[in-house]
């Protein structure tokens, strides 16, 4: 890929010293320059209520996501992974599947009184995060739930020749053209109805194969794969294909929202493939999930693509750092149509937790983000869970806050979306608040931006934009009076404030408006 030069001299620099701080971190952080564009996701998993209770009214839940959200941010997440369908159904009004009974607790289809998505998504702007919304298309139950469970109107009740069992679940199959063009309509109307920053697939395509039992599509096979010798190869088409018309179908409705995906962290094992990476892992996306996920990065279907590499930096069969380099390599490779984001799904949930004894040392995963920063072609990491990155074992959660994510950081930008640099805002008003000072950003410009970044420098020289110390926050623009609150600003002392625009796609203005107090 073709990077900004400036940013690859800065890629350069920052690494060598974050090599050189790796171990120990210091106390602060302050020996660490950091990099300014980095994703910092949470993944919020709502599916048998992982991450979120059900049964709460408006006022519970809006509480709730606040609360979660106050938190996300005073560790400076910049991100969240909201999971809006988590089995067929959604956690929002749809024409076209059921509520989610992992909201109400109760029955499949029963409407919790308000909008789950639009409360999350409007406290997460205002923090100046973006939301993914998180699906899991082709799932219709967990394990050993029945289909006379769901709620009537549930395509899985009203079509049920699209649906499959293996195992104890049920699946839509992959390989109806019908069940395509369903999954495609409902990723449609949640992007057409909700201001979202992306929408987001994770690991579960075909399903994890079960030992001994053949996943049963063979009469679909035989009636569509006609121009296949190999079902595997039928398979994985069929996933291409949904994959490729999702991210078209995104791209006609909304350009800006980007698709991403969050696979399982092998493509493939080098010893069935000598380009696949150099692990012994028991399932790959290639041979057991369907999912080829060079071939998304060579047709362009995707803007960013997050490995699950749920593996400790030791662990011979997996190697964290080999990961790290092959998934490098393959954005690097196979990305011709367009550039491809490479984030890391990191597992917080192994920490302390693991009969790999690597997950004992409170250090494992800080030193894998740190490991992501040295490896220059990362730029971020995504969190799983919310609920782990809370429990905090080890204290691991802390040493991310004060000495890794101890500054506010951008999203990294997905400029062949719209390379267009928005221009700075036409006017910023500043006056001393009682509770801090005060902005007021008014934008005339006929291209409004979608956020705004807040620099501060003391006295009234403009220093560095570069340096993301220099940042107070971000806000999205709220398309008039966009007005920001700096609490923190020290009402004995004199400031400048350069204030830049963002557009949905994360290119930032050349220019920012200046103003001091």
């Amino acid at each position: 890929m073709k990077r900004n030069l400036f940013k690859a001299i800065l890629s350069v620099a920052l690494s060598l010293i974050l090599l050189i701080s790796i171990l120990p971190l210091s106390a602060k952080g302050e020996s660490i320059t950091p990099p300014k564009n980095e994703m910092r996701a949470a993944w919020i998993a709502t599916v048998q209520n992982v991450d979120m209770k059900s049964g709460m009214n408006v006022t519970q839940y809006t509480a709730w996501v606040r609360q979660t959200l106050d938190q996300l941010k005073a560790n400076k997440f910049n991100a969240v992974i909201y999971q809006v369908k988590p089995t067929n159904d959604a956690l929002y009004p749809s024409k076209l599947a059921p509520w989610s009974s992992y909201i109400t607790g109760g029955k499949q289809g029963k409407s919790p009184g308000y909008d789950p998505l639009l409360i999350m998504l409007n406290e997460v702007h205002l923090r100046g995060m973006e939301l993914h919304a998180w699906i899991n298309p082709y799932r219709v139950t967990m394990p050993g739930q029945s289909l006379a469970s769901l709620a009537s109107t549930n395509v899985a009740r009203t079509n049920p020749s699209w649906v499959v069992k293996y195992g104890k679940q049920y699946y839509l199959n992959p390989g109806l053209p019908e069940v395509q063009n369903y999954l495609i309509s409902t990723v449609k109307e949640l992007v057409a109805n909700y201001d979202i920053d992306a929408v987001h697939m994770d690991d579960y395509f075909y399903p994890y194969k079960i030992k001994n039992e053949v996943f049963p599509d063979q009469a679909t096979f035989k009636k569509y794969g006609k121009s296949f010798k190999k079902v595997d190869d039928w398979r994985r088409n069929n996933v291409n294909q949904l994959v490729k018309k999702l991210y078209s179908s995104i791209k006609t409705t909304k350009p800006d929202v980007q698709f991403g995906i969050s696979p399982f962290g092998v493509w493939r094992n080098q010893s069935v493939d000598p380009t696949g990476s150099n692990t012994r892992a028991s399932v790959s996306n290639y041979d057991d999930l369907y999912a080829d996920t060079r071939q998304w990065m060579k047709d362009g279907s995707i803007d960013y693509i997050t490995p699950q590499i749920y593996w400790s930096k030791t662990l011979s069969l997996a190697k964290y750092s080999t990961l790290l380099d092959w998934w490098s390599n393959e954005v690097q490779t196979y990305a011709d149509v367009h550039p491809v984001n490479l984030y890391i799904g990191v597992a917080d949930y192994k920490v302390g937790l693991d009969s790999d004894k690597a997950w004992q040392n409170k250090m494992e995963l800080p030193n894998q983000v740190i490991a992501n920063r040295a490896n220059q072609i990362a730029m971020g990491q995504m969190h799983f869970s919310l609920k782990s990155i809370q429990k905090n074992s080890l204290g691991y959660a802390t040493i991310l806050k004060q000495q890794l994510y101890n500054y506010t950081a951008l999203t990294p930008a997905t400029s062949w979306n719209n390379a267009e640099q928005p221009l700075a805002p036409t006017s910023v008003q500043s006056s001393k608040d009682a509770a801090g000072m005060k902005l007021v950003i008014n934008d005339q410009n006929s291209e409004q931006p979608r956020k705004y970044v807040i620099y501060r420098f003391e006295g009234i020289d403009v220093e560095e934009y570069q340096n993301p110390l220099n940042i107070v926050d971000i806000v999205y623009n709220s398309k008039g009076d966009t007005v920001f609150l700096d609490k923190t600003a020290n009402p004995n002392k004199q400031y400048t404030y350069g204030i830049t625009s963002v557009s949905a796609s994360g290119v930032e203005s050349m220019d920012a408006y200046v103003v001091s107090e």
